[in-house]
């Protein structure tokens, strides 16, 4: 059974580039049946914090993709430590007491970065066990082989086949000079203890593989399938970062902004990935049966956003498909939810509730029009636009609207097509055109001058609440 891992590092907000990265496993999990399991990456203590720890479970929650298992890497530092252990035992580790102060620097001239402290990495394993035992601190670093020097090929689900020769990886640090294991020593340690099969993670950690590849095979433990994914740049071709383009890559930017979690994975996938038939709009099961690394692209996935937008087009266009297509029924929650956090009231049962939603979604693209453009459809207190309020101040529309509301007052029936009988007649009595009425109704009805069928707009906001609004324009 695949076994997938996650495993960001709380050091701050959930990166959009880390939730591509999750929903890619997790649909590899999904279509094959197998494990998603969230780890926490917080063994670096003095970066940790709180709050960046509950932004990456508050985003990953809205996405609504489950995991399966949990694990916070802290927790584990003994499983960490007793493979340093052994492979210190083993011989593919050695101690390091180079002070800190007289850590060599990279190499100014010749090949590749600096390899290894001569003096340290054949010190004898007695003197070496001799000053540890004196308390002396060390950095535990992994011997890389040297004479001769091996080359360390595997093939990446997404790049192909790779290469690299020990001659140019320095003896890197397994445990710090504190105890404390490297990103190295900790992720290769889990992933052996918790049989993950396949790692699939961003492209700038495809040169820490051959590292890990070193670790996995020191530890006789089987090598997973690697998966390494193109990055997601700005506009002008820059690494995103929160640094330089501030909230837009951050995933609760999208949900505050009122994107649907799955359009949001719609738009994530889409983002260097496509499926065999090019589809665009996908729903959750769609994505699962098409997903695959063969369709991943090797070059990396534009972000388009503009200082004045936020948000790439093809992430708004993608929202409104599925805001307008999915299920009234599933979109229903997302709307009440909105509504309530912007304090609109809901001032219909359920099956009201929902064919009110079935008429306005259609002009709809964020979940936040239904608290700005569609307010009028939920509470009187709703504003109305320069544009619409042209249409009010017409000539005679006010005495019309008032007119229109004694004839609907007086009707027997309130249909669409009673509503059309009534107000044609009005407008031919008193020789002015159909539209001039129609308009102003929008206008006070809505506040817009744009939406559903005008006849519509007046059924699905009920005779009572119609009459009050034209005798109040």
């Amino acid at each position: 059974m695949p076994r997938l891992r996650f495993a960001p590092s709380p050091t701050g907000f959930l990166h959009i580039g880390s939730a591509r990265t999750y929903v890619f496993n997790w649909l590899y999990a999904r279509r094959h049946r197998g494990a998603m399991i969230l780890r926490i990456d917080d063994t670096d203590v003095d970066r940790n914090t709180q709050a960046s720890l509950e932004s990456i479970f508050e985003g990953l929650r809205w996405l609504e993709l489950e995991w399966d298992e949990l694990y916070h890497q802290s927790q584990r530092l003994h499983l960490h430590r007793q493979l340093a252990q052994a492979l210190l035992e083993r011989g593919v580790a050695y101690r390091d007491f180079t002070p800190p102060s007289a850590q060599p620097e990279e190499k100014a001239h010749g090949a590749g970065p600096w390899l290894f402290n001569p003096g340290m990495r054949e010190l004898s394993r007695e003197e070496s066990d001799r000053r540890a035992a004196a308390g002396e601190p060390f950095v535990l670093r992994f011997r890389v082989p040297r004479d001769p020097p091996r080359i360390l090929r595997f093939r990446d689900l997404v790049y192909g086949e790779q290469e690299k020769s020990t001659a140019d990886i320095e003896d890197f640090a397994l445990l710090r000079s504190d105890g404390t294991p490297t990103y190295h020593l900790a992720s290769c340690t889990d992933d052996i203890d918790m049989k993950i099969t396949h790692i699939v993670r961003g492209q700038d950690h495809l040169t820490n593989t051959f590292k890990h590849i070193l670790i996995f095979e020191a530890a006789g433990a089987p090598l997973p399938e690697f998966a390494h994914l193109p990055l997601l740049v700005a506009p002008d071709g820059s690494k995103l970062s929160k640094r330089r383009h501030g909230a837009v890559v951050s995933v609760t930017t999208y949900r505050d902004a009122g994107f649907l979690p799955h359009a949001f994975v719609n738009f994530l996938c889409l983002l260097g990935w496509s499926p065999k038939d090019n589809r665009e709009v996908m729903t959750r099961q769609e994505l699962i049966e098409a997903f695959s690394f063969e369709g991943i692209n090797r070059s990396n996935a534009v972000v388009n956003f503009r200082e004045d937008d936020p948000f790439d087009p093809k992430a708004v266009w993608l929202n409104a498909q599925h805001l307008r297509t999915m299920p009234v029924r599933e979109l229903a929650p997302y709307v009440r939810r909105t509504l309530e956090q912007a304090g609109v009231p809901i001032p219909y049962d359920e099956e009201r509730f929902l064919t009110v939603i079935d008429v306005i979604r259609t002009r709809y693209s964020m979940l936040t029009d239904f608290v700005t453009r569609g307010r009028a459809y939920f509470s009187e207190d709703y504003p109305i636009t320069p544009e619409a309020q042209q249409k009010l101040d017409e000539p005679g529309a006010r005495q019309l609207l008032h007119e229109l509301a004694d004839r609907l007052e007086a009707s027997p029936e309130f249909t669409e097509a009673s509503v059309e009988r009534d107000l044609r007649q009005l407008a031919a009595e008193r020789g002015v055109k159909a539209g001039l009425i129609i308009n102003a109704a929008r206008a006070i009805l809505t506040g817009q001058t744009v939406g559903p069928s005008a006849f519509t707009v007046f059924v699905t906001l009920g005779r009572e609440r119609v009459l009050e609004r034209l005798r109040r324009a």
